[in-house]
């Protein structure tokens, strides 16, 4: 029901907090959509014509649903978008809104579009009414009118049928349109039933109105004499004309359904792409026999149906799919890891086979270590969702290989690039020894992680990054910056993929200032904290996956033995060289080093330049705690010269030379390997045992 002749509405300029005085004399609400915010203001009398309070609207249309039925809100939602798209000026249009004592009322509203001076439409104004008494009396009026117009509003039937079943994406939703719109209104049905065919049976899915189920129909085979049957059986219609044929054709079924007075029925194949899916029938009690063009138009209806059904079902195949691969990439179970709360989350903002890369991942390592991932891949499709498992795998491969963390992800870069399926993936990779505390973060393109102090504030830890995995490989720039930072006991690691952050109308940083406030003020249970956010991200809706992990550090144990760090120092890096030295500090103070520390840090400071300088090579260093007699703080620093360290006497300048001399004074004891087509200097320091 639709005016397309609405009239233009000025409202007053300080409306709504003086309303227009003739729209209130007329009990007509009056309202203002900012279509640029997407907030509609109305006034006291519009609050009454959708039946709500003050406080139950919060200016979003989208509240509206607590008063409109989903199927008139599609309706009238096609209606404006075909407005705005048009060009048109104003629109009008009748809907019926569900009161809050359940009845449903008439409304009509009227809107005009304000545009700008380049078309685009920027603002609607409009009035909604009471529209009961109005109808009823053109109902009065027009009764024999409406006789002569019931071919005209069937047909209108199909086409509002139609167009809301456009929406539906489920089974479940081409249901709800034909139980919830006008169709069986104005088509004057008592009941509706629906079935599917399943394995040679006919399926109960829907009947209506409650209490018209009849016992034993709930699977009927398609030989038994049953009108569903019936129409499936032979690929017809079946038009049941009066009591008399119902009782005649169907006596196992007329029995249960006298009561609900049915003169007349009409039974509709559901057919798609030549075969039948299904059979709806629609009973009625106020009529007998149907003409020739209500029976068009009824099989017109039925063939609309079984297209939008057979649609809903491949949806819904396609998406079982979709959401079966996807999880099964996903890590079935974390692990326990001792001296740490972990929970991840997932969420999943799929339609259809539209599925995102997101993934988390948790690796013990050796040592009292564990890696955390988390990751993206490009697209959403099953083709995203395959390089997800794919990446993961390697991922976990790498890291449980001993390499480190810049290692893994320039392996995992490599990988992906050599996958040559176009896409890349941003990621970020922190891992963390347990007994220390310190973390050591890598990020590929991936959004910065965030941390969680024990009294409940949160912060942005700043990464370096390089670029997303794949791009890296493609542009041969594999070196990831590595970060090192402590986490306190009681301190939160939280990584998460950008659906968290990202909100429609706003930018990243401040989508991450919201994010920050919200784990500011959520619990301190790691689970519970995860919960509360992917509940936020679910309200929020959006088009895009959500992965999600915390990591909270617990309190001091006991003490683990075996503490290990790796970081790699490229030549020619002064920025690497800086973050192995804060690593070295960083670990060094952690672990407990005592009045031995500055040694500790001289001696691999000082392997780490005779690396760089005498070998024209990149330098790998490893800091590990060692058990056994004594405890000890191992330094190692790998290279790729198989070429040994001699001792040389200082030069005249009196700055070089005493690199060997220093490490074999300061260390306990020390030594050269070979490691593959290098070798590893390493130097070893006994320290006071921790309390």
């Amino acid at each position: 029901m639709v005016d397309r002749g609405a009239s233009a509405l000025a409202l007053p300029d300080d409306w709504p907090a003086h309303p227009d005085p003739i729209l209130a004399l007329n009990r007509m609400g009056s309202f203002d959509w900012d279509l640029d915010t997407g907030l509609m203001q109305m006034d006291a009398q519009a609050h009454e014509v959708f039946d709500l309070r003050p406080e139950e609207y919060d200016g979003r249309p989208e509240t509206l649903s607590l008063r409109v039925p989903g199927t008139e809100g599609i309706r009238l939602d096609t209606l404006v978008s075909q407005a705005l798209k048009d060009g048109s000026e104003n629109y009008g249009a009748y809907f019926r809104i569900r009161c809050r004592d359940g009845s449903l009322r008439w409304t009509h509203t009227q809107g005009y579009i304000r545009r700008d001076e380049t078309g685009r439409p920027r603002r609607i104004i409009g009035i909604v009414r009471d529209a009961t008494q109005e109808l009823g009396e053109r109902a009065a009026r027009r009764e024999q009118a409406a006789q002569d117009d019931a071919r005209r509003q069937q047909t209108n039937v199909v086409q509002i049928t139609t167009a809301a079943l456009a929406h539906a994406r489920t089974v479940q939703d081409v249901i709800d349109v034909l139980k919830d719109s006008h169709g069986l209104t104005h088509l004057g049905a008592t009941s509706l039933v629906m079935g599917l065919v399943e394995a040679g049976r006919i399926r109960l899915v829907a009947e209506g109105p409650a209490g018209s189920f009849v016992p034993g129909t709930m699977v009927t085979r398609i030989d038994e004499q049953y009108p569903m049957s019936e129409a499936v059986r032979t690929l017809a219609p079946r038009f049941i004309d009066s009591p008399e044929d119902f009782a005649e054709s169907y006596p196992l079924l007329w029995p249960h359904i006298t009561d609900l007075k049915i003169t007349s029925a009409a039974y509709l194949p559901l057919i798609a792409q030549a075969r039948p899916i299904g059979a709806m029938g629609l009973l009625y009690n106020d009529r007998r026999g149907f003409s020739s063009e209500e029976r068009n138009v009824l099989v017109a209806l039925g063939s609309s149906i079984a297209q939008s059904l057979q649609r809903a079902m491949f949806y819904e195949q396609e998406k079982d799919l979709a959401q079966g691969l996807q999880q099964a990439m996903l890590p079935r179970s974390i692990p326990n890891v001792p001296g740490a709360d972990i929970a991840v989350r997932y969420r999943s903002a799929s339609l259809g086979r539209d599925i995102g890369g997101d993934w988390y991942d948790v690796i013990p390592l050796p040592g009292g270590r564990v890696g955390a991932v988390i990751g993206d891949v490009q697209g959403h499709d099953t083709h995203a969702a395959a390089v997800m498992g794919q990446l993961r795998i390697v991922l976990r491969a790498y890291a449980a290989e001993g390499h480190t963390p810049a290692t893994v992800m320039a392996r995992a870069s490599v990988f992906l690039h050599e996958l040559d399926t176009e896409r890349f993936a941003t990621c970020l990779y922190a891992e963390a020894d347990l007994s220390t505390g310190v973390v050591q973060l890598v990020r590929a393109g991936h959004i910065d992680p965030l941390i969680r102090d024990n009294d409940g504030t949160c912060r942005r830890q700043p990464v370096e990054g390089g670029l997303p995995l794949g791009l890296s490989a493609l542009f041969g720039r594999l070196e990831y910056p590595v970060e090192t930072i402590e986490l306190d006991p009681g301190q939160t690691l939280l990584l998460c993929t950008d659906g968290l952050v990202e909100q429609p109308g706003i930018d990243l940083d401040e989508g991450m200032h919201t994010l920050i406030e919200l784990i500011r003020s959520g619990p301190d249970d790691v689970r519970d904290l995860a919960d509360r956010l992917i509940d936020v991200a679910e309200e929020r809706g959006g088009d895009d996956d959500v992965a999600l992990l915390a990591l909270r550090r617990r309190g001091a144990g006991p003490r683990q033995s075996g503490g290990r760090l790796q970081q790699h120092v490229a030549p020619g890096d002064p920025e690497a060289l800086t973050e192995a030295r804060h690593m070295i500090r960083a670990a060094v103070s952690a672990w407990g080093a005592g009045e031995r520390a500055d040694e500790v840090e001289l001696v691999a400071d000082e392997l780490i330049t005779n690396a760089l300088m005498h070998t024209e090579g990149s330098a790998i260093v490893t800091l590990r705690v060692l058990s056994g007699p004594g405890r000890r703080l191992r330094a190692e620093v790998e290279d790729s010269s198989s070429a040994l360290p001699r001792r040389r006497e200082a030069g005249e300048s009196g700055v070089s030379g005493r690199g060997l001399l220093l490490v074999d004074r300061l260390a306990d004891v020390w030594g050269v390997e070979a490691r593959g087509g290098g070798k590893c200097v390493w130097c070893e320091f006994l320290v006071a045992e921790r309390d």
